[in-house]
């Protein structure tokens, strides 16, 4: 239990996102100076090995290429159409030799967790069951593992699952079998999902100060605004990376009332060929039904009503050693706007 708890507390200390490879193939050797010796090119990184340190960025071994996602106030992160949520917990590089020794000594020497307990560890990581002084005379050829939790998942259910000791990993060698948590590229993809945020969903109306009674709204988003986004991760110290994105694929209205007709009737308005959803209201279509829009059968009075626009991203991502895009769950975005609605029958423009 002493292990659990202190396990535990280390890994949401450090919480970070990070992800590997599912074949050994796919698993880089990466040498003393932070280069890697595969097929891929040398991607550089704050993952890297300098003299005895594990260097890492604020967010651990893990760097994140967001330079193609959302941004501004009004962007955010998608909610998952299903049940998904990202990992709880996982396992990926966490020291060398001499962080190790470093990180545990203090906790030993202290008697924090009790005699035996310390024993126990001394015997595990200095005395040769079954490594012998940290390995340092394999400094350079690996390094050891432990378990992460992201920040986002801290408290949440599995977060707590991850309780293996700290584990010794050779260069270019999977983790071992019986650690299904272990960091591989579907993990990463997750944990850029995560990290996804999307444009706001405000759509653009007409008439747009105010509507009628009767009267049909015309409803877009444009599609110089609305494209696809995406994150990339990368362990750059295991030579490798996964990109997620997401993609708009469908408009949903509520118009706030019951007393409305939506268009289409399900109110849920497909992306056009180009990109954008539903149609620009232009001159002379006064007498046409929009492609995607609402109908109010009745005046707001003295407030508005809150419509509330909601768009559905489709989410794959591509990685190391996968063929092809993976599909992950869609996620949505939607944000309320307040439409006003008069009572007039008729209008002419």
């Amino acid at each position: 239990m002493p292990e659990v708890k202190r396990r535990v507390l280390g890994g949401i200390a450090l919480a970070v996102a990070l992800v590997t490879v599912g074949t050994p193939s796919a698993w880089a050797k990466v040498t003393p100076d932070g280069t890697t010796e595969s097929d891929t090119p040398p991607t550089e990184s704050s993952g890297s090995v300098n003299g005895d340190t594990l260097a890492s960025s604020a967010s651990g071994v893990i760097v994140f290429d967001r330079s193609k996602n959302g941004s501004g106030r009004s962007a955010g992160g998608v909610t998952s159409t299903s049940s998904w949520t990202p990992p709880p917990c996982y396992y990926a590089p966490k020291y060398t030799p001499e962080q190790l020794q470093k990180s545990l000594e203090p906790i030993w020497e202290s008697e924090s967790t009790g005699y035996q307990w310390d024993a126990q560890q001394r015997d595990r990581y200095v005395n040769g069951h079954p490594y012998k002084d940290f390995n340092k005379d394999k400094a350079g050829e690996g390094y050891w593992w432990d378990a992460y939790v992201p920040e986002s998942q801290i408290g949440a259910p599995g977060s707590l699952d991850c309780t293996k000791p700290i584990f010794w990993v050779d260069d270019g060698a999977p983790p071992p079998a019986d650690i299904p948590q272990a960091i591989t590229p579907e993990i990463l993809a997750q944990l850029a999902y995560a990290e996804i945020r999307v444009p706001s969903t405000t759509i653009e109306l007409a008439p747009q100060a105010a509507t009628k009674v009767n009267l049909p709204t015309w409803a877009w988003l444009d599609a110089a605004k609305f494209k696809p986004v995406s994150v990339t991760a990368s362990v750059p110290l295991l030579g490798i990376d996964a990109t997620t994105t997401a993609e708009p694929v469908s408009l949903k209205i509520e118009p706030g009332t019951g007393d409305a007709v939506t268009y289409p009737a399900s109110g849920e308005c497909q992306i056009n060929g180009d990109g954008s959803i539903g149609e620009p209201y232009a001159k002379g279509k006064a007498d046409e039904t929009p492609p995607c829009g609402v109908k109010y059968l009745r005046s707001s009075g003295e407030g508005s009503y809150k419509l509330r626009a909601t768009v559905t991203w489709r989410i794959h991502w591509t990685g190391t050693g996968v063929q092809g895009e993976q599909p992950l769950p869609d996620g949505t975005f939607g944000a309320e706007q307040d439409v006003v609605v008069q009572e007039v029958q008729a209008v002419n423009r």
